[in-house]
């Protein structure tokens, strides 16, 4: 019988309200449970937003002198995800489906980003001026202080590393928070929770409440105490959020869809890039992720010899369950993902495109019960292509040729996305043209799309609204209060 894990509300595992759970299965083996969750709804939430505000009321933890304390805390709780994080990594592939080495990448990150937050530990500061006011004198202070209660919206793809980009932060300027993790990935999430109260977290300050987002997701963005949503997923259900967090004027973080481009120029590296645009690009987490290589411009000029290094490195690749050290990309995470997947295939297809690699389901036992489809190349695809215009979120990579940096820089820039993009050239003056004329958020050059804690991320456009990471991360989770003292006359 599968394990029911509860809520943490108060400081423990709870049941929902309503006394309902539902399973979570794994992606990779659809017969498989892998544990249950409560179903819970609005009353849930009103039960963990009530927990946290008495929690802020009579614990030390929002204190503004406390900020030390609160970081030796963030810093035990590193220790306890690292003494697990085997047992965790192998829940988070069976739970979400990628491979067991991009689980245990992500809990690095985790770890990462929590130790880095932490450090900010005693670093949380306003500043001190004296201003002239006529003859007066005036000392003006600015003051850094908790916003109170914070709500977070987590998606699928990456349950772990994007917990720890919103609550690390949340939680080091000395909010509450109250977490929604995505209905197909909670148990992940309610495990790393968990650990929060063994690391000495006081009850009340970090809940998590699972459930459907038209129940828990809802209420939380509607409910008088809880004044901050940091959100992950699309930009549909951003502008969703983003609409029903102006009716209370709340804090929000917005990070949405993308369909981040790269281009690789003529004097770039063609193996390195080829190699890490597929193995660290788009083929990583089987496509479902945010920043990735979604759509990749070639210089005509060596788009031959390049297609011919990627379509190899494709092929190269094992699909097959996470937990087999020889699996490269595991499945896509729900039936309905798979089945995006294809229309993108199909819609490209009709419009005349290539299929240069995979293209289709793979075959065989092994892969009956999952949500399985192959790394697959689109060549010779038309610009009325859907998967131009539109975020394709799985293992589907359209190429095309171009004649120069100016023309990759001006069809990257069509579709209404710009959080990513990538650059392959040992042209410094490429490189500056690059970064000037593109429409994103963020820029990686001749290096995988990775994100790292001392650096902000986010997008512009239709990619979201706020910084997530870096100095700018905590920023977002702190309100400032300015006082004017009068001193006396000058």
């Amino acid at each position: 019988m599968a394990k029911l894990e509860g809520m943490v509300i108060d400081g423990k595992q709870v049941p929902a309200s309503s006394g309902k759970t539902f399973e979570v299965r794994n992606p990779a083996n659809w017969d498989e449970v892998v544990g249950e969750a409560p179903q819970g709804g609005r009353e849930d939430v009103r039960r963990a937003a009530e927990s946290a505000h008495r929690a802020l009321e009579v614990t030390w933890w929002g204190r503004l002198h406390e900020s030390r304390r609160r970081g030796r805390v963030l810093q035990k709780y590193v220790e306890l995800v690292e003494a697990q994080k085997a047992d965790l990594g192998r829940l988070l592939t069976r739970e979400q489906g990628k491979i067991y080495a991009e689980s245990v990448g992500e809990l690095d990150s985790l770890i990462n980003t929590f130790e880095y937050y932490a450090g900010y530990g005693g670093k949380i500061a306003g500043e001190v001026k004296y201003v002239r006011d006529g003859d007066s004198v005036i000392k003006v202070e600015t003051r850094k202080q908790p916003i109170g209660i914070c709500g977070a919206i987590l998606p699928f793809n990456f349950p772990v590393s994007l917990y720890a980009w919103k609550i690390a932060p949340a939680l080091m300027a000395g909010n509450a928070v109250i977490i929604k993790p995505a209905g197909s990935t909670p148990l992940i999430d309610i495990r790393l929770t968990a650990l929060l109260q063994e690391a000495g977290v006081p009850a009340g300050i970090a809940s998590v409440v699972t459930g459907p987002a038209s129940q828990v997701g809802e209420e939380m963005i509607a409910h008088p105490l809880i004044r901050k949503i940091a959100f992950t997923g699309s930009t549909e259900v951003g502008k969703l959020v983003y609409a029903g967090a102006t009716q209370r004027l709340k804090h929000v973080t917005l990070e949405l869809g993308g369909s981040d481009p790269t281009v690789v120029c003529d004097d770039a590296n063609l193996e390195l890039a080829a190699e890490t645009i597929v193995r660290s690009g788009r083929f990583r987490n089987c496509g479902q992720s945010c920043t990735s290589v979604k759509r990749l411009y070639v210089f005509g000029n060596v788009y031959d010899r390049f297609m011919d290094l990627l379509i190899n490195q494709t092929r190269r690749l094992n699909v097959g369950n996470g937990l087999d050290p020889a699996t490269d990309m595991g499945p896509l995470h729900t039936a309905k993902g798979r089945e995006d997947v294809e229309r993108f295939v199909e819609d490209a297809r009709k419009a005349g495109a290539t299929v240069a690699a995979g293209g289709r389901r793979p075959t065989g036992q092994a892969y009956e019960r999952g949500f399985f489809y192959e790394p697959t190349v689109l060549t010779d695809v038309p610009e009325e292509a859907a998967i131009w215009h539109e975020e394709c979120f799985g293992p589907v990579l359209p190429v095309k040729k171009v004649s120069n940096l100016e023309e990759a820089v001006a069809e990257a820039n069509k579709t209404p996305f710009g959080l990513g993009a990538c650059l392959w050239t040992e042209s410094e003056e490429r490189i500056e043209s690059f970064v000037a004329g593109i429409e994103s958020g963020m820029v990686w050059v001749n290096y995988k799309p990775l994100s790292v804690p001392e650096t902000p991320f986010g997008g512009v456009k239709d990619s979201g609204i706020g910084r997530e990471l870096g100095a700018e991360g905590l920023a977002e989770f702190l309100e400032t209060k300015s006082i004017r003292t009068y001193v006396g006359k000058a």
